[in-house]
């Protein structure tokens, strides 16, 4: 019987999505497939960014560090919270201001030059890549958990799934998809929470507030100080302007929407934050411990629930993988074909709509490969999120800031900032052992962060205005991915 409602809830969901995708109509313009023609709405773009941000790591791996850590990994979605906001009131409604911009790379471009945009794609088309390898992941070992399928089925399941509408509806249907899944899980999830509260955690609320404290007390004394600071910065940093985020910037109606839509979006992520957490510390008591904190949500899922309800919220779990995947595939699609491929060859639009649709499968293949591949070598979704935010701050955060904010940046402080952080970042991860990069006392990121502020003030001050740069002017026109 439990088969039977998980089968039937999934497919009438899966229906239900292909529907709504549908209706938000095959992209026929490049224009369309990137930025939706640059028309959507607040609550589009709310629900949108909402959905793409909270993922399986804001929700299954919250849930997983509530379980054994309490609310100290609170602190730590508060600090992403902050990031929203103040992206919402500095940076989107500049970025919102490039009327001809498609991507990160297309502002990169217009401030430092094409080489500088290139080299901004191809980090953009690796980051997005390696996230959506990570919810890949994370989709694969939701599909095992609940069906017993082998791990490289479920990531397959769910990779094709979300390749098929992302491919021919653009970022329009993903936006759709996604906020109808945000409709779906920001209501299941906190109404699960509440029913556990009420009727399964022992002890009731009195109950709750003792495991709260319990837990919490334990994840701080586990916690050292440099690795909460580390997690910190992380997640105050890690994820500042990633490109599905500033497609949704760009493709806003007016700067207001695009201000408002990550003003909210913060808001609202304080809340769920807190509710996951919650459900962690709820779980205690019903979960054995010792189990693995990626398994921690399932399995409550499995102990609380009868049948129907626990279909449901399968399919709750499955749309939160999806409303990120789709985001991550389709701005990797768009950044490879506008700052890859457009900046090295001129594409007409049906050329670069083309190599868009092209690049959606290619990113969404390599993803679930090396999803499979990497399954036992990164355990934990947070861990390989983790990886990306060390790589993504430091490669691209100060030249972009800076560059939206300086009068006249210079091609040359741009290039060497976004160059020497990338690589930065890179030997940090994976070339310097782990024991020296803890002996530093000094989170990862912070020190990347450093060295590519220092590449830029080398380029900005030091080099002279006639030295490095891209050669090539910054103008782009809306009809075409590489005029």
């Amino acid at each position: 019987m439990q088969a039977f409602w998980t089968v039937a809830i999934l497919v009438a969901y899966t229906a239900m999505l292909v529907f709504v995708a549908l209706r938000a109509r095959a992209a026929r313009e490049f224009v369309a497939f990137s930025l939706a023609r640059r028309r959507l709405a607040l609550a589009l773009v709310f629900g949108s960014l909402s959905a793409a941000y909270v993922g399986p790591v804001f929700s299954v791996s919250f849930v997983g560090r509530g379980f054994t850590t309490g609310f100290i990994l609170l602190a730590v979605g508060l600090a992403y919270a902050v990031q929203n906001i103040m992206v919402g009131l500095w940076v989107a409604p500049r970025l919102r201001a490039f009327g001809d911009c498609h991507t990160l790379g297309d502002v990169m471009g217009h401030a430092y030059g094409r080489t500088c945009q290139l080299l901004a794609g191809i980090i953009s088309v690796g980051l997005c890549t390696g996230f959506s390898a990570v919810m890949a992941k994370a989709g694969g070992s939701i599909v095992k958990d609940v069906f017993g399928t082998p791990f490289w089925v479920g990531v397959l399941v769910v990779v094709t799934l979300t390749c098929l509408y992302t491919t021919f509806g653009g970022l329009r249907a993903s936006v759709v998809t996604d906020d109808f899944q945000f409709a779906t899980f920001a209501i299941m999830l906190p109404a699960m929470f509440l029913w556990i509260l009420a009727f399964r955690v022992p002890g009731g609320s009195a109950g709750f507030v003792h495991q709260v404290l319990i837990a919490t007390r334990a994840g701080w004394d586990a916690a050292s100080p440099s690795e909460v600071v580390g997690l910190v910065l992380a997640f105050l940093l890690g994820e500042t302007v990633i490109p599905p985020y500033a497609n949704r910037a760009l493709a806003s109606k007016t700067t207001r929407v695009s201000r408002n839509s990550f003003l909210l979006a913060g808001v609202f992520s304080v809340i769920w934050f807190t509710v996951m957490a919650a459900l962690g510390i709820a779980a205690r008591g019903i979960v054995p411990f010792g189990t693995h904190e990626d398994a921690v949500l399932i399995t409550l899922v499995k102990a609380t629930m009868s049948p129907p309800w626990h279909a449901m919220l399968l399919v709750v779990l499955m749309a939160i993988v999806m409303s990120s995947l789709d985001s991550l595939i389709n701005a990797g699609a768009v950044c490879l074909a506008r700052d890859v491929a457009g900046t090295l060859v001129r594409l007409s639009d049906g050329r670069a709509l083309y190599v868009g649709r092209v690049a959606t499968v290619l990113i969404a293949a390599t993803a679930a490969l090396a999803a499979i591949l990497s399954v036992e070598k990164v355990p934990r979704i947070i861990d390989g999120l983790l990886i990306c935010y060390n790589l993504w701050a430091p490669a691209i955060l100060p030249a972009l800031v800076l560059g939206l904010w300086v009068k006249r940046p210079r091609p040359a402080a741009g290039i060497l900032s976004v160059s020497t952080g990338a690589g930065a970042a890179v030997l940090l991860e994976f070339v310097v052992p782990k024991a020296v990069v803890a002996a530093m006392e000094i989170p990862s990121i912070l020190v990347a962060l450093l060295i590519a502020l220092a590449a830029y003030a080398v380029g900005h001050w030091l080099i002279p205005q006639g030295g490095p740069s891209s050669g090539l002017g910054t103008g782009r026109s809306e009809k075409g991915a590489g005029t």
